[in-house]
């Protein structure tokens, strides 16, 4: 009996994993690629038995996966042959006993190239240390270069992981959530797959914040017939205009995802009800010459802005200027006739294409297209920055990841250089930045710039349109407080590059006049001796001491000396370095955070097990100082390498860096509190400055809602009021009913739970 049923399950999981794969051939013959079946099968036969007889964690054949990642390869980013084979076999040289030399001998070298690359990126950034996850993120980013192929197919295999992420324990569902938000969302985005993008963002979403994610899948659920009726009726002028013109077209509805729907209300503090722009309209079109897209778009726009009147600050023009992802479109914003302004994006079939699929889109339209040759230039520019960024990565591996994430998320603006060229620069650069973007030189010695004639500080931020020059002077030296005002990852890297050089020369100069000083005392410069003088000026590390000795911030004199001879001193240290950021003697991260030199530890930690925040266990764990989170909030725990756990949110900042660089050390975390225990929360409240305010918010604080008012600071300029309000609370429901009673008090116009 059992070995039917065996029989039953293998022949049933046979039919399976055969259907996904004649799936993937039916979906690949349908494309326009050149037809190499023979090959696609060859690597699926050879990965079913590579790894044959081995399961996903869900209990599926594992073949299941690499056949998952290639469906994805051909169907939703539009790759031929060589990639499809690649995603089958990706996971074959890590898991078997197969080498890349096999797979190049039976599959050839180009196939083997990107099964390497991938083979090298994958496993270490889910590495124990934050410096492997650094490495393995600047290989992965290093390939790019080589063959951009390596990580489409790593976004794929990424995005599989995602969609089957239940199978995953919790504390491993929020890292890799994490990781896919912090890194693998911003490099879909940048390489124009921006239905991925969504995807991943949404799916990141959907395990982090599950409660909020289903709130608004409800939500939006409920509010479908209204926007349906909203689309049809606004959409209805447009297509008879559009048909008396004798336009081919499409026109879809286009709904903000849940992720971008949440991220609005969480930076604006709204609910749901006042989220305006979910609903937009994308029109896309046949054109009748490919060289006519462009003003057949603006034929369009112009018909459209008859019929509703647009938006004048709202036109957004990616035609002529495409994103540096290719991206290319026109958005306008119209008001309906029901007095709510709907976004109108405007592209042809080929821009909807390139929308979807990005650069990998490009070879479709390879010839005789100014536009996607254009943008192939833009890709080669990202690639070249990134490189440089690579050159000389930070040390810290939070700061090397932060440094991408600042080039993948920007979005876009134009600036032009004195001789008219147009030069595309992230959003909120400074002139500085402008500067380093040319030249390294440039940006190392600018003292200031001209912005359309104007003389401006370096610290000027340019708007697109800006004409930018660049004034330099010989003498002019990077100074540290560059760093403030350098917003992209390139000035930043720059300028910390050149500040660790001088700081090695310093070092150098330091340790040279310190075995000066140790010579012409007579006294051996050994570790011991070095370590005694670190003690005595309060500092950690002998590096530091060689820089603050290079820099004349601690000058060697008789003091040092009585230290050196074990002599008493007459004075307790230069305790003036203590004011020195890079001399002040650093304090445990339990200290800081609690105040107390010995920070609380849990006895034993099941990382496969939420840790459970009760009344009894709560003394055990550091609420982290960075987001304040109360019971109700969703939270994650990060046990480091003392064996102290700290609990923070899972949308704080700290933490999505944690779960990206150090994800094998979180750790989930469940509320299990009653009531019983009093949590600081602080409230921000704005509105019209009238008569007795205060006196009303105190009173609903303290009289109705018998809330602890720890701290008030209310402060009014021109008939406006801002206060900021800390109170102790029980949990997160505490706070929804105090902003809820003080948003109906008359002239209160904001209130919003802050960190």
């Amino acid at each position: 009996m059992e070995d039917n049923t065996a029989k039953t399950t293998f022949e049933q999981e046979e039919k399976m994993v055969n259907d996904a794969f004649q799936h993937l051939v039916d979906t690949y013959l349908a494309s326009r690629h050149r037809k190499k079946v023979e090959i696609i099968t060859k690597a699926f036969n050879f990965a079913k038995q590579a790894h044959k007889g081995v399961r996903r964690l869900s209990g599926e054949p594992y073949i299941m996966h690499p056949i998952a990642v290639a469906q994805i390869v051909c169907e939703e980013i539009g790759l031929g042959s060589t990639s499809i084979c690649a995603a089958l076999l990706h996971d074959v040289v890590e898991d078997t006993d197969y080498t890349v030399e096999d797979i190049s001998n039976i599959f050839g070298p180009k196939i083997a190239q990107i099964v390497d690359g991938l083979t090298k990126i994958s496993g270490g950034i889910f590495g124990d240390k934050a410096s492997a996850q650094a490495e393995s993120f600047k290989k992965l980013l290093l390939t790019m270069s080589d063959d951009i192929r390596v990580i489409l197919i790593k976004i794929s295999d990424r995005l599989h992981n995602m969609r089957t992420l239940g199978s995953q324990p919790p504390n491993k569902q929020y890292k890799i959530a994490g990781e896919t938000l912090y890194i693998y969302a911003p490099l879909a985005n940048r390489l124009g797959l921006n239905k991925i993008k969504e995807e991943l963002e949404d799916l990141s979403f959907r395990y982090e914040h599950p409660e909020e994610y289903q709130q608004i899948i409800d939500k939006l659920a409920q509010t479908r017939e209204h926007r349906e009726t909203l689309f049809e009726d606004f959409t209805r002028p447009i297509r008879e205009e559009l048909d008396r013109m004798g336009i081919t077209y499409t026109i879809k509805a286009r709904i903000k995802t849940p992720y971008s729907i949440w991220c609005k209300m969480q930076n604006k503090h709204i609910e749901f009800e006042e989220v305006y722009d979910i609903l937009a309209v994308r029109i896309i079109f046949e054109p009748q010459k490919a060289e006519d897209e462009i003003s057949e778009c603006f034929r369009i726009y112009v018909c459209a802005s008859r019929i509703y009147k647009p938006h004048p600050e709202r036109l957004r023009d990616w035609l002529t200027h495409p994103k540096a992802n290719g991206y290319q479109a026109l958005h306008v914003t119209l008001m309906s006739r029901t007095g709510q302004w709907i976004e109108v994006q405007i592209r042809s079939t080929r821009m909807d294409e390139m929308a979807e699929q990005g650069f990998a889109a490009h070879w479709k339209y390879k010839e005789g297209s100014k536009t996607t040759a254009d943008s192939e230039d833009e890709l080669e520019k990202w690639l070249h920055t990134i490189k440089e960024i690579l050159d000389d990565p930070q040390p810290n591996a939070l700061d090397f990841l932060d440094a991408i994430k600042l080039n993948l998320y920007a979005s876009e603006i134009f600036v032009v250089t004195p001789k008219g060229e147009f030069k595309t620069m992230p959003a909120d650069c400074t002139a500085l930045d402008f500067a380093f973007s040319i030249h390294t030189f440039l940006g190392s010695h600018c003292i200031g710039a001209k912005v359309n004639h104007k003389l401006v500080p370096l610290s000027y931020k340019l708007h697109s349109g800006d004409q930018v020059e660049i004034l330099t002077s010989k003498t002019q030296r990077v100074q540290k407080e560059w760093i403030n005002f350098a917003n992209t990852a390139k000035a930043k890297n720059k300028i910390q590059a050149i500040l660790r050089r001088e700081e090695r020369e310093l070092q150098k100069q330091g340790e040279e006049w310190l075995t000066d000083f140790f010579e012409k005392a007579d006294i051996e410069p050994n570790s011991m001796n070095i370590d005694k003088l670190c003690d005595f000026h309060h500092i950690k590390y002998r590096e530091e001491l060689y820089q603050a000795i290079g820099c004349q911030t601690v000058v060697l004199g008789e003091e040092d000396l009585n230290v050196l001879r074990d002599k008493p001193a007459t004075k307790t240290g230069s305790s003036w370095t203590h004011f020195i950021p890079f001399l002040k003697k650093k304090t445990t991260t339990a200290s800081k955070d609690n105040g107390k030199e010995e920070a609380p530890k849990p006895e034993a930690i099941d990382r496969k097990k939420p840790v459970i925040l009760n009344e009894e266990s709560l003394p055990k764990y550091i609420i982290a100082d960075c987001c304040h989170p109360i019971p109700g909030d969703d939270v994650l725990g990060y046990l480091d390498s003392d064996g102290h756990v700290y609990i923070h949110k899972r949308q704080c900042p700290v933490a999505a860096k944690l779960k990206t660089s150090d994800g094998n050390h979180i750790l989930a975390a469940t509320w299990d509190v009653h009531k019983t225990l009093y949590f600081p929360a602080t409230i921000k409240i704005s509105g019209i400055d009238n008569v007795g305010v205060l006196h009303g918010i105190t009173g609903i604080l303290s009289g109705q809602l018998n809330i602890n008012i720890r701290k008030l600071a209310i402060t009014t300029q021109d008939g406006i009021f801002d206060g900021e309000i800390q109170l102790g609370v029980h949990d997160v429901d505490d706070v929804r009913t105090i902003c809820n009673k003080l948003k109906n008090m008359q002239g209160v116009e904001e209130v919003t739970r802050i960190d």
